[in-house]
Order: C-alpha cells, then structure tokens, then sequence
C-alpha cells in the first residue's frame, strides 16, 4: 500500500483532507486513490509549508511551469521573476531545469521565491555537468548520478524526473534509427552517450532499489522521465517511445507497490489522432499512475507559437484522462523565455487543462463556465474581467475604444443582449440549474 496511506501523520491526513475539499472529492475515495497509486500529493516529507497539490484519477488537470538557466544565458534574478509570474498567474508545478550558473545556488532561490509551491527538478542536468568537471568526461561513476538525487531530495525537492526507462539497447537503438529526432531528451542525451561510452546500463536502472528506498524517506514524488520522447510528430509511437512507456509503466508498478509515488511523463509531439490513444495506453500499461505530458505538440510548424499547438493537444489529453500538463512558451524551439512568455505560456496552458476538465469531470468543473456565461447575458463587465486569467489585460481589451452602451463596442448598439433585454430582463437564471448539462463527466475506458 502507499506510504501516504498507511504512514504518514495526522497532519498529513489533515493535508489530504484539504485536498479533498479543493477537488471536490470524497475523502476516503482520495485516500484509496492515493494508496492505489492512481493519485500522487506532490511534497516532499522535509520541506515545510508546501501547498497542497494531488494529481491524478478523478481530479482537476493540474499545469506545470519550467524555469531555470540555459548554458548560455545565466540571469537568476530574470528566472526568480519568471518563478514570481508563475506563481501569480496559477502555476500549480514548478520545475527547475537549470544547466548554468551555480546550480545548488540556483535551485535553492527559485525554491525561496516558490511560495511554497510544489518543486521539481532534473537531478540528470547537475549530475552530468558538474560530474564531467570533476571526474571528466565519461568517467562519472553510477553512484554520482544518486548522490545528486539525494542531494535535491535534501533541499527539499517535491518531485524528480528521473529517466530510469531508457536502457542501454534502447539508447543504442535510437542514435542508429531512422528517427528524424533521436533524442531530443537533455537528460535523455547525456544518459545515452554515458550507457554507450561505459557498455554499462542505466545507473538508475542499476540502483532503482535504493532509489525507491530514498524517496520513501522522503515521501516525494518520482517522475519518470520520458528520454525517449518524439520529437517531431513523424517519430510518434514508434518502437522506442513505446518500449520506454513499457519500461517505465512496469518500474511504476513496482514503486506503486513498495509505497513509493511516482507518475509517468509522455510526449512530446504526435498528431491530434494519437493522443487519446497514447493516454489510453499509458494508463493501461501502468494501471492508471498519473500521467504528465508535454503538450503534446501536435504539429511541427507552429515555431513562435508552439504554445498554441501545445494547448491544442493537451486540451484533448486531458478530457482523455491525463493528469499534470507541462506548459510551452511562445520561446519553445526558439530560445530561452522571458516573464512575458512565461504567462503567455501558463494561461495557454491553463485554458487548455480546464477545457479537458470540463470533458473530464463535467459539471465538477463547469460552475466557473456557467457563472461566467450568465454574467455574460447580463453585460456584468466587472464580473468578467475580474474572472478572467488576466484582468489586468480583459480590462485593457475592454476600455480600448470609448463606449457609453453597457455592450462592448464589437457590436455596440446590435449587442445580443441589448436587443433582447426587454425579454431578458425578468430571468433570475442560477448557476446550479445549469450544471447538470455537463453531466457527470467522462467514463475513462482504461
């Protein structure tokens, strides 16, 4: 059963509680869930003050943020801001993928700047950069990779991708396939190149039993990493991004049963017909552990707006019963994103998750939409904007052009509402007699 479950303090099951209240959810269901598996709380045991967060069967699609450094562009007070945005704007995860500067250092300040928001890191990144300058090259030995783990999970890291499923005959396989993008992994990549240069396997496969036993400690949360990914949607669903899913679904079984959380990240780029039945399959392979996705992307060509193309696929992974939606910027593919694109990046993303949510869970997720709809018919502008994912720019959108009507000025004087209002003007329509349109949600076939 899950450490969760069966172990943890009353005042974590005082945490689950809250969660339950949050998502709507019956308590007992949440605490089966969680021991099953199916749900992950993402914290960390030793870290304190951390928001409650679940992912997982049954409850709202959560979005991830990725901060950090690139090797080329080290601005820790420009990636605070982006951390400061994240968390502004409904960031539900954060995740520090930073490879320059003084990565401790780096990784501590987004944590103080997270207000307590769930942390996630790539502990593959430090290992191998910091493992090349001190032991040189190929020469880092497997325990260096799990000491770097440890020494995240100390800091307090909630969750971790680690990239145990790719073997080493899968990294052989893939830079000798026909792949368009053999791994478009970072960590992916820097584990590839050490399997084949070493001839030995993956150190987190070589020491997955002590791995399990660490996160046990700590309660936190392994993320399994998807090396493997397609990086372009001709790639998808070919023998390596499936024998990786195989991989890691039979590695999170086995956590699962050992009381360790974990959950299972996906693709990447594939066309709008593959991405149902790829959450299909990752659920039925692993027994419904959550699922995180990136995107998916679901054409290759939208370069300076692949968080569109991102929303769009993981608009429909969501109603299909992923769990945790890791957000693109307009930057993706481009360059390192600013502030700026972080939002434009979050909300694209948050859009995206509550439009699957409203196929998902149904009228558990609808109140905000019908509100909304009847605020609408009633020209309740303050209402609106002050609802909106960004009110600051839904008012400058509104005040654009100068209007003395209570419509907005595209249709001015013809505004629905106006035209209708002697009709309209006795309804005292609610929100509660709406919701049962939505119905109770999809029934995952999983």
């Amino acid at each position: 059963m899950g450490v969760i479950a069966e172990s943890r303090s009353s005042s974590t099951i005082d945490e689950l509680a809250i969660i339950a209240k949050i998502e709507g959810i019956d308590y007992d269901v949440l605490r089966r869930r969680v021991s099953s598996g199916r749900v992950v709380v993402v914290r960390n045991s030793r870290r304190a003050k951390v928001r409650p967060v679940a992912v997982g069967e049954g409850l709202s699609t959560k979005v991830n943020v990725n901060v950090g450094t690139s090797g080329t562009a080290v601005n820790l007070d420009m990636e605070v801001e982006k951390v400061r945005v994240a968390v502004k704007f409904g960031a539900d995860t954060l995740m520090d993928l930073s490879t320059g500067g003084d990565l401790s250092e780096v990784r501590v300040r987004l944590m103080e700047a997270s207000e307590g928001t769930p942390f996630g890191t790539v502990p593959t990144y430090q290992a191998w950069i910091e493992g090349v300058r001190k032991y040189g090259g190929v020469g880092i030995p497997s325990e260096w990779f799990i000491a770097v783990v440890e020494k995240h999970l100390r800091d307090g890291v909630d969750f971790m991708t680690i990239h145990a499923g790719i073997t080493r005959e899968l990294a052989i396989k893939s830079v000798k396939s026909g792949r368009i993008a053999p791994i478009v992994s970072r960590g992916g990549s820097m584990l590839a190149i050490w399997m084949i240069e070493n001839s030995e396997e993956n150190p987190y496969l070589k020491h997955w039993d002590y791995l399990l036993e660490v996160f046990r400690e700590y309660d936190a949360v392994i993320s399994l990493g998807d090396a493997l990914r397609p990086g372009a949607t001709a790639d998808a669903h070919d023998e390596l991004q499936i024998g990786e899913l195989v991989n890691n679904s039979r590695l999170a079984r086995d956590a699962v049963d050992r009381g360790v959380q974990v959950m299972i990240e996906g693709p990447g780029h594939m066309t709008l017909d593959k991405v149902v039945a790829d959450v299909r399959l990752m659920k039925s392979l692993s027994g419904g552990v959550p699922y995180y996705v990136l995107g998916p992307l679901v054409t290759d060509i939208a370069i300076g707006y692949d968080h569109i193309a991102s929303a769009i696929g993981a608009a429909v992974a969501a109603a299909a019963g992923a769990d945790l939606i890791c957000y693109l910027t307009p930057s993706e593919h481009l360059g390192l994103p600013g502030a700026e694109e972080v939002k434009e990046g979050l909300i694209a993303a948050k859009v995206a998750a509550h439009a699957g949510d409203l196929v998902k869970l149904g009228r558990r997720a609808a109140y905000r939409d019908v509100e909304m709809s009847i605020k609408r018919a009633q020209l309740d502008w303050e209402y609106q904007v002050s609802k909106s994912y960004d009110p600051e720019r839904s008012l400058k959108l509104k005040t654009k052009f100068p209007q003395e009507l209570s419509s907005c000025t595209m249709c001015g004087q013809y505004c629905v509402f106006l035209m209708l209002s002697k009709y309209l003007s006795e309804r005292k329509l609610k929100p509660e007699e709406v919701l049962d349109r939505y119905g109770e949600g999809a029934k995952l076939v999983w």
